[in-house]
């Protein structure tokens, strides 16, 4: 009897880890590996979502950022090494144009540099 209690213990274990890590993990991994033209991002909790994006180079690129976080550092998204920065209304869908950006790794961030993101340029 204990060791059908032991087991059934170590399923409900593995079953909490599948579902809680390992499938959002997946999941976000499915999320960065595409190369897009135009994305929504959710900036929610403290962090953008998804927290990677694939563009090609030399086509512009679409993001709409939905600010769903009150915080006043959530207020700006700079794109560094790209000089583009934008101010985002709390509560609504900002559009960012980045125009052909160049190929390279960029990061995208808070004013405060708390909230982080990374835009692959291929």
């Amino acid at each position: 009897m204990t060791a059908l209690i032991n087991l059934a213990g170590l399923l409900l274990i593995a079953l909490i880890i599948s579902w809680f890590w390992l499938s959002q993990a997946g999941g976000r991994q499915r999320k960065q590996d595409a190369t897009v033209s135009e994305a929504s991002v959710i900036v929610k909790n403290g962090v953008y979502d998804p927290p990677t994006l694939h563009a090609r180079a030399g086509q512009t690129l679409t993001l709409h950022f939905d600010r769903q976080d009150p915080s006043p550092c959530a207020e700006q998204v700079i794109f560094h090494g790209l000089g583009v920065s934008e101010f985002l209304d709390s509560g609504k869908v900002t559009t960012v144009t980045l125009q052909n950006p160049p190929k390279g790794e960029y990061r995208f961030t808070c004013q405060m540099q708390m909230y982080q993101g990374r835009l692959i340029v291929d």
